[in-house]
């Protein structure tokens, strides 16, 4: 584990416990979100190995993104 992440864990159990409930659910989240993220990044890697990708024109694209948000 990471020196800064280590040192962070072991003050947590000084703080109330309701601050620590918090930072668990919060860590708990993030570490799934980053999780669910390198598992799109791996289909998208595994898709494009198999031939399956694309030409992405970018600048069609983000105007293409932008007009459905509302952006410029």
């Amino acid at each position: 584990m990471v020196r800064t992440l280590e040192q962070a864990l072991a003050q947590i159990p000084q703080l109330p416990p309701a601050d620590q409930e918090a930072i668990d659910r919060k860590l708990l989240s993030h570490v799934e979100k980053l999780n669910a993220l390198r598992s799109e990044i791996d289909r998208g890697l595994h898709s494009l190995d198999a031939g399956k990708g694309v030409t992405l024109h970018l600048e069609e694209f983000l105007r293409e993104k932008n007009s459905r948000h509302g952006g410029a």
